[in-house]
């Protein structure tokens, strides 16, 4: 490998699935604004919204994955849409 292209802050960091709260320890460099305590050790937080224990294709289970309120938006705009013709 090519000496000085590969950073050197590698970390353990928790990844955290918020769909089903399960946490994954790892190396990163990733830079993280929380912090999270596991068996008295703090470590750098990174929420995500879907891993592999909870997207469908890897559990087989269909859910609906709604985070930002598309669902709703798209309501909202479908019933303003529906009174302006009547």
């Amino acid at each position: 490998m090519k000496k000085g292209i590969h950073p050197e802050n590698y970390r353990p960091v928790v990844f955290k699935d918020m769909s089903n709260d399960e946490i994954i320890i790892s190396r990163s460099t990733i830079n993280a604004k929380e912090t999270i305590e596991v068996d008295g050790v703090t470590y750098p937080l990174i929420k995500l919204e879907i891993t592999s224990s909870s997207h469908p294709f890897y559990t087989g289970k269909q859910k609906l994955v709604d985070t930002a309120g598309r669902v709703d938006k798209f309501m909202n705009r479908y019933a303003k849409r529906t009174q302006v013709k009547k």
